[in-house]
């Protein structure tokens, strides 16, 4: 089956407002930044987004974020955003954060059909209030719900007409787990080939998780905190 489409406006057809949308990335590593980039010019509204932050004032979901697109953010670490930061504080944006480790088993959860699961992360804390805790083999689990999205919304290095998808490095972070947990899943790719010519073996993402995908175009690769040797 060939899932081509030709850019990020075609991609993001029947995402509107109010949907829930999963996005993958790290910082700024792995990010969908094309995909994003048109849903800021397509001003869909009152999104809410699951990725493990927010991206910068910027760059990424800081984008939308500006533009007020964002109702809600689930989120892991937060705190390269100026602008998140005042919407938080001003009671504008709704805000449920999750332990990194959590929110990445959510959301595998969430793709595999698995409704819930324990953690011991987050037990004795703000995190547990208002759920379920249980006691197993003598330690205390938290009940954490899984995730899943309208969209899922994810960024690779490279990807075939059927949909497998290979990432590189770091990028492969939350990509893996969010390209699960969307009834529809876009795939933006730096580099798309022919179905075969990927190494089967090499593959993170099969292509039954994906129904969209594209080759992106003018990728920045920005270095969230740049540190260097002195000389």
């Amino acid at each position: 089956m060939d899932k081509r489409v030709k850019n990020a406006e075609e991609a993001i057809a029947g995402i509107v407002d109010g949907m829930t949308l999963a996005l993958g990335g790290f910082g700024l590593c792995g990010i969908p930044e094309n995909t994003i980039n048109a849903l800021v010019k397509a001003k869909i509204m009152n999104l809410t987004c699951i990725s493990n932050n927010a991206g910068v004032d910027d760059f990424g979901i800081g984008l939308m974020l500006q533009q007020k697109q964002v109702k809600k953010m689930i989120s892991s670490y937060v705190g390269e955003n100026a602008e998140f930061e005042r919407q938080l504080l001003s009671g504008e944006l709704d805000v449920e954060l999750t332990p990194q480790g959590t929110l990445a088993e959510k959301l595998r959860a969430g793709g595999a059909g698995i409704p819930a699961f324990f953690t011991a992360t987050g037990y004795g804390t703000e995190i547990a209030e208002g759920k379920e805790c249980r006691e197993i083999d003598g330690r205390w689990y938290v009940l954490e719900n899984a995730l899943k999205a309208d969209f899922a919304i994810v960024k690779a290095w490279k990807g075939d007409h059927q949909g497998n998808l290979i990432y590189r490095g770091t990028a492969r972070n939350f990509n893996p787990m969010v390209a699960t947990a969307g009834k529809i899943t876009i795939a933006e790719v730096e580099e798309l080939v022919e179905p075969g010519e990927l190494d089967p073996d090499m593959i993170h993402t099969q292509g039954i998780f994906v129904q969209r995908i594209f080759q992106g175009v003018n990728y920045e690769k920005r270095i969230e905190q740049r540190t260097v040797r002195k000389k």
